[in-house]
Order: C-alpha cells, then sequence, then structure tokens
C-alpha cells in the first residue's frame, strides 16, 4: 500500500476534527438513539449475545498520526466497551464512524466462528447504502436486526431463560 501523501493525510485531519459531537447529534438525536437502545434490549431478550452501538465523530490524534484505519479503532472499542467479556463469546459491536462514514462490524470469537466473513461484510454494505442517503437510524437499525437474528438462530434463550443483559443497551457516543 503507498504511503499517503502530504496533503491526504492533512485531508484526513481536518475531517477528523471538523466533524464532531454536534453532527453527530444531528444524524442520530436523542429520541433516535432512545429508540435504537430500546431495540437492542428487544433483540436481547431474544437470545444470549449482547449488541453495542458505537458511533464515533472522528479519529483520536494518535490513530490519524500514525494512519490507524477504523477497523482498528474498532478492535479497541471493542475491548473498551467490554463486548468481548460476555459469558458466551457471543458480543458484536456495530460500529460508525462518521468522519470517514466508516462502518465496522466486531464480532466475538462465539459468533464469529459460525458466520462467514462475506456475511459480515455484506451487512456492512447495506448499513452504508443507508448511511449515503443519511438514514443513520435505519442503517443502524436494519445491522441490528440482522445481528439478531443471527444471535438467535445461534444463540437462542431457552424457554423461560431470562436475558443476563451483560451489557448496557443505549448506543455510544464519542
Amino acid at each position: 500500500m503507498a504511503t499517503p501523501s502530504f496533503f491526504s493525510r492533512l485531508v484526513r485531519l481536518w475531517r477528523h476534527r471538523w466533524i464532531d459531537a454536534a453532527d453527530v447529534r444531528r444524524a442520530l438525536p436523542p429520541e433516535a438513539l432512545q429508540r435504537l437502545g430500546d431495540r437492542v434490549a428487544a433483540s436481547e431478550r431474544r437470545h444470549s449475545g449482547e449488541v453495542r452501538i458505537c458511533i464515533e465523530a472522528g479519529l483520536p490524534w494518535s490513530y490519524i498520526r500514525r494512519g490507524a484505519a477504523a477497523r482498528e479503532r474498532a478492535i479497541t472499542l471493542f475491548g473498551k466497551l467490554r463486548v468481548w467479556d460476555t459469558a458466551h463469546n457471543n458480543g458484536v459491536l456495530i460500529y460508525l464512524l462518521m468522519a470517514e462514514h466508516a462502518i465496522e462490524i466486531v464480532a466475538d470469537r462465539g459468533i464469529d466462528a459460525r458466520v462467514k466473513p462475506q456475511d459480515w461484510a455484506a451487512m456492512a454494505g447495506r448499513m452504508a447504502a443507508a448511511f449515503r442517503e443519511s438514514r443513520f437510524e435505519d442503517g443502524l437499525t436494519q445491522a441490528l436486526e440482522e445481528v439478531s437474528a443471527l444471535l438467535v438462530a445461534h444463540f437462542p434463550l431457552a424457554e423461560g431463560e431470562p436475558d443476563r443483559n451483560e451489557l448496557p443497551d443505549e448506543p455510544v457516543l464519542i
């Protein structure tokens, strides 16, 4: 891979500093975030997995400086948000980086072993199509529904088994 030019690095820096929390709130106002959190809670009552949604305006300076990709940040947040720390190793992080319109889905080994990489990529592609039309809530809802279907198929709750809810349901804004 070629080293990005000074100009492209400068543009990337500017984009990550220009997009901020206000832009995220315009794209996903509090009521949309509440609905997404409610959808996560409803989803998790059907399976033993944990789903986190994380929306970040722009990457921290340390990531930009070294040219790190959105995937690296998503993996870091997967750990920081403790998505990896579930009883059945079936947590999933849906990550949106607004500054780059980047989408990453990071799945723990329990669910990732049961889903083909191209299925995760296709899911991210469908989210991207909604985001290109500025339908952020719709795109995240669609991804959540698809992740939920996978978790129900592979990690359903037994009849009468309560949801342990190991992680918060509310989307995280960074």
